[in-house]
């Protein structure tokens, strides 16, 4: 029998620990795996597991509140742990290279994108830089003329400066690329290119790579084999196409249940994940046991190893032959779909523009939106559609240049200051990031009391029953209320976000994007409680996002918004089905999904703007008739249900050319 190929990473019982007070608090647990030369391999799993950790581990990333307390991780016959900074310099970038997961944290604002590649070439000794340089954004797709390399960062859109930072990783030929959440945040259109490049890349140059990400259903078309972390530990290794189809872990099989699917299965996971995780709580045993349906008494107390399954698959747990398919929860199902509600808010004709004179820039173009109450509806597009520009007019926080907002049958001012007390208790935002819209100094109970205090001063006794009622409707305890934003998981601060929101009482919610950049067990709790304020207090909501397996479990109707201007309306129905607008076609064809076929892309790429005068989504349409649709703007087509589309092409032909979903005509 021939030699077993050695791999080109091998991890073997990686254990490390952060400095927590005046103590060590172990993040990574005896973590082993190998990455095959030419592989992919991912790690997933929920916030907080440890996969970023060990990914810059294999970077050799010695942070000062940082310790390696044993393992070992050899890279090509080198112990990376074991390596001088000045060996480490020379590996890094070199023979292993990064992507970080915000490009525009990690480029250097003050510097041109071009001179940043140079940078790292001139480090590493090559010469002829300017002409690498250029090779490499043709590489990355990205235009090689001069004018683009010396461009800023800021003039670049999210899907450029990843490409950019990708560019950098591969600028030296290096054998290894570790990627961590590289698609995060960015739309469905901008996060398939950057898979499509990678799956690219990887086939021209036979590069491994190790890809980190909490998205299941995106890695199942990039990686080879998958590793599942949970509390430090990883409890299942096994080949994408065998995990996805029976998974062994309890954990794993919570992760891909939870995952929500724009085709075929839709709907809540009927058995979702139970509680968080909790690691100040973990058991001696294995750390999913306090959440896991399947735990007897001796998980609690023993830990539990790898064991082999053969095939290249890996299980830690005593009962993997005892896990029920996915498929035994019966199917999930969508919400039930509202009658016609009464409308609650209404935009007419709304323009905004930034800036002035020759800098301005129209945001929104003549938007008209209705809101029912106790109704969902959403915006869909990619970034710059304008989704948080309209979200915002109806806040009062972008002023419009034109147009009407009507709340009942009161006309709101532009200006959030302009309006009374009571029209802007009646509508809540609710931002992307709690993070940034939380007080880091404030504890949860004074976060939560001062919109109550605001809006109800003759109430002010009940303040603190109001919190306590807050945090109980969106499932969490009363010890929370004495807690700061940092002491909290990425999904409890989003449920912080939206109990604060409801301490106003408020009749409209604003939800803008406030699952993208959470996991998808995280998503699927803030989904049911979603629904469950929609249906137990009627509710109503504007959820932006461009996830479209969300959008199709909480909308009730769905505009489809390009550079402003609105491409698509319907009902969740009638926007899932032919016909489609080319734009919203193009959305669902780009929508992750676990195992997704990949097909070459048949839309065009041009970033080139076309004139106002004609459809704003020419030039990057694939179904476009000619020079109709840059010069003469495309009509209003309804069917007899009310579906609304422009397009220049008739409603019959649109059907015809829709091969979404899964490659079969009419959508159905």
């Amino acid at each position: 029998m021939p030699a077993t190929p050695e791999p080109l990473v091998d991890v073997s019982g990686l254990t490390v620990s952060y400095r927590q007070g005046l103590g060590w608090h172990r993040v990574v647990e005896d973590v082993s795996f190998k990455v095959e030369r030419g592989e992919v391999f991912g790690l997933v799993g929920e916030s907080g597991c440890g996969k970023s950790t060990v990914a810059l581990q294999l970077l050799g990333y010695r942070h000062a509140a940082l310790r390696t307390d044993r393992g070992r991780i050899s890279f090509d016959h080198q112990d990376v742990l074991r390596l001088a900074r000045s060996e480490l310099d020379h590996l890094r970038g070199a023979k292993v290279s990064f992507v970080p997961q915000n490009p525009t944290t990690a480029l250097n604002p003050g510097i041109r994108v071009g001179a940043q590649i140079e940078e790292v070439l001139t480090a590493h000794g090559h010469s002829e830089v300017a002409e690498r340089t250029r090779v490499l954004f043709g590489l990355v797709g990205l235009p090689e003329d001069l004018d683009f390399k010396r461009r800023y960062p800021h003039q670049l859109s999210g899907g450029q400066q990843q490409r950019v930072c990708i560019g950098m990783a591969l600028a030296c030929d290096p054998q290894f690329v570790v990627l961590d959440e590289p698609t995060t945040g960015l739309d469905v259109t901008t996060q398939e290119q950057i898979v499509e490049l990678l799956i690219d890349l990887r086939a021209r140059l036979s590069m491994s790579m190790l890809y980190v990400t909490h998205d299941l259903g995106l890695l199942s078309q990039l990686a080879d084999r998958i590793g599942v972390m949970y509390a430090g530990r990883i409890v299942e290794v096994a080949p994408t196409a065998a995990l996805f189809a029976n998974p062994r872990h309890p954990y794993t099989r919570g992760l891909i249940g939870a995952i929500p699917r724009i085709d075929g299965r839709s709907g809540l996971p009927a058995r979702p994940l139970r509680g968080l995780l909790q690691r100040e709580a973990l058991p001696k045993g294995c750390p999913f046991a306090p959440r896991c349906d399947y735990a007897m008494p001796k998980c609690f107390e023993e830990v539990q190893v790898l064991l082999n399954c053969g095939s290249r698959r890996e299980v830690a747990c005593w009962r993997l032959n005892d896990i029920i398919p996915l498929a035994a929860d019966g199917e999930p199902v969508l919400a039930a779909m509202r009658s016609e509600p009464q409308d609650l808010l209404e935009a007419k004709s709304v323009t905004v523009v930034y800036g002035h004179g020759k800098r301005s820039f129209t945001a929104l173009k003549d938007i008209t939106l209705r809101v029912g109450k106790g109704e969902t509806v959403a915006l869909v597009g990619e970034s710059g559609s304008g989704k948080s520009t309209l979200a915002r007019a109806i806040a009062g926080l972008a002023v419009p240049a034109a147009g009407a907002i009507k709340l009942g049958s009161a006309a709101l001012a532009g200006a959030v200051k302009r309006r009374t007390a009571e029209q802007r208790r009646l509508i809540q935002y609710v931002f992307q990031n709690p993070d940034a819209s939380l007080n880091p100094r404030a504890t949860i109970a004074t976060s939560l009391a001062r919109p109550f205090a605001f809006f109800y001063p003759e109430r002010a006794v009940q303040a603190k029953a109001r919190v306590m009622a807050a945090l109980s409707d969106v499932r969490l305890d009363a010890r929370y209320a004495e807690r700061y934003p940092d002491q909290l998981s990425g999904g409890e601060r989003q449920r912080i976000a939206i109990a604060r929101a409801l301490m106003a009482e408020p009749e409209l919610l604003l939800c803008d994007e406030i699952l993208s950049a959470l996991d998808v067990s995280v998503q699927a709790s803030i989904m049911a409680l979603l629904q469950r304020l929609k249906s137990e207090r009627g509710i109503a909501m504007l959820f932006i996002s461009h996830d479209l397996a969300v959008v199709r479990l909480l909308a009730d109707r769905i505009y489809v918004l390009f550079r402003g201007e609105v491409m698509e309306m319907g009902t969740r129905d009638q926007v899932f089905a032919a016909p489609f607008h080319p734009y919203t076609h193009a959305l669902l064809e780009a929508a992750p999904a676990p195992l997704k076929a990949r097909h070459p892309a048949t839309r065009r790429r041009s970033e080139v703007p076309v004139g106002r005068s004609g459809c704003v989504y020419a030039g990057r349409c694939a179904w476009q008739i000619g020079s109709v649709c840059e010069s003469e703007a495309p009509p209003w087509r309804e069917t007899p249900e009310g579906l609304a589309i422009r397009c220049h092409h008739s409603l019959a032909e649109l059907t015809q050319r829709a091969v979404w979903p899964h490659g079969g005509h009419n959508g159905k």
